[in-house]
């Protein structure tokens, strides 16, 4: 399964950083993924309000065009539990 990983631009940015702790999830969990840097300032996150409904990072895009956004310790727990998948058809696009 690809998907794409919709994070802020501050991948330099470790610890308990949400964009981060997602990315991580992903590696440990071996899910090949593309990054999509976005902008760092709220206002300018237009792509990120149509896509998930809000202008918040993280955001995992599916290949149907779906999209999956939680609180980032509620999206880790889900990708660790191998369940990213069944979030995929929950989702609208």
């Amino acid at each position: 399964m690809a998907v794409k990983l919709h994070r802020c631009g501050g991948t330099w940015i470790k610890g308990p950083h949400p964009c981060w702790q997602v990315q991580k999830a992903l590696d440990e969990s071996g899910i090949e993924y593309e990054v999509v840097k976005g902008p760092l300032r709220r206002g300018k996150r237009d792509g990120m309000q149509a896509l998930t409904g809000q202008r918040l990072y993280p955001a995992i895009e599916f290949e149907d065009g779906s999209a999956y956004r939680e609180q980032s310790k509620d999206m880790v727990a889900t990708i660790r539990a191998g369940k990213l998948k069944e979030k995929a058809a929950s989702s609208p696009a």
